[in-house]
């Protein structure tokens, strides 16, 4: 999880989902509740710097009312398994 500053109404925590894209090896985050809020880099610690800086300016352009709608639950992952 991460957790942003934000001048007028304090902290947000989101959670990022995060994939390793197999073909180029990089790892691949994105916020699901915040619009715009995705990117990649080469380390995960890298990754959630990335996280952190994106989200931030995502939020940025959010106004006071959008800001009020941000409302994510995050409820688990699931596999599923299939048999072709």
């Amino acid at each position: 999880m991460f957790i942003f500053d934000v001048r007028m109404k304090g902290k947000f925590t989101f959670t990022a989902h995060i994939e390793k894209d197999p073909d180029t090896g990089l790892y691949i985050g994105y916020i699901p509740s915040l619009p715009g809020a995705h990117t990649q880099a080469e380390s995960l610690d890298e990754l959630n710097k990335n996280l952190e800086e994106v989200a931030s300016l995502c939020m940025e352009e959010l106004t006071e009312q959008d800001l009020a709608k941000i409302n994510e639950e995050f409820i688990g992952t699931q596999q599923v398994v299939i048999t072709l």
